[in-house]
């Protein structure tokens, strides 16, 4: 399955529509944008597709669709086709301790997702591009894979040509400004972060129920 390449404002209003607690739910597929009255979730709350428009949805949902809504939409959130999805699963299940917390972690530590969390690229679809483009360093070494899991103590840096691109620029401004999670210190003197632990689930904000996605892969 190849990666998806439509619009991504429908795949946040279809979680929305979805979502029975009637809270809207943004993926941040855009950035900064999701922030804003732009955001199509906030100008336009139902599912995309004109036969759902006005139409209200089923008020039951069995069990096996609220696994596989909440499977969709941590793979979305997270930007990973279906079959690395699965693989990440099943590399979480073979570790001891509790599979789902493992799962989220995994997901978390890709190095796209930690130049996110950042604040070096506005989207995760951006620090994909950036990192496949080789703007960034692990340990010194240069590193263009985006699935490319971070443990604890590596270090990552920004190469020197790109720092004077206009967008590192930008986005360092940002980065300075804002607070990174507490499992990652960016150092702004020498445009650098370094990752001190694994993330506990307290410290990743995404709003999934993980236990769900595991029911879903142990039917």
């Amino acid at each position: 399955m190849s990666r998806y390449t439509g619009p991504v404002c429908r795949l946040c209003r279809r979680e929305t529509a979805a979502n029975r607690t009637g809270e809207k739910i943004k993926l941040f597929l855009k950035g900064d944008r999701c922030l804003t009255k732009k955001c199509a979730v906030e100008r336009r709350g139902t599912a995309p597709g004109q036969k759902t428009q006005g139409k209200p949805g089923r008020q039951k949902v069995s069990e096996y669709g609220r696994q596989l809504r909440e499977k969709q939409k941590m793979r979305r959130y997270y930007g990973v086709i279906e079959a690395q999805f699965s693989n990440y699963f099943r590399q979480a299940a073979r570790v001891p301790g509790q599979t789902g917390r493992t799962f989220l972690q995994l997901l978390e530590r890709r190095l796209d997702n930690v130049v996110y969390r950042l604040n070096l690229a506005n989207s995760r679809a951006q620090a994909r591009q950036l990192v496949t483009h080789r703007h960034f360093r692990i340990n010194g070494r240069t590193v263009n894979v985006p699935s490319y899991i971070v443990k604890p103590g590596d270090v990552i840096s920004i190469g020197e040509r790109s720092l004077k691109s206009t967008v590192f620029q930008s986005n360092l401004e940002v980065a300075r400004s804002r607070r990174a999670p507490e499992w990652l210190e960016f150092n702004d003197q020498e445009n650098s972060a370094k990752v001190t632990q694994l993330p506990s689930r307290e410290q990743i904000d995404t709003p999934v129920d993980e236990q769900l996605i595991v029911e879903y892969y142990s039917r």
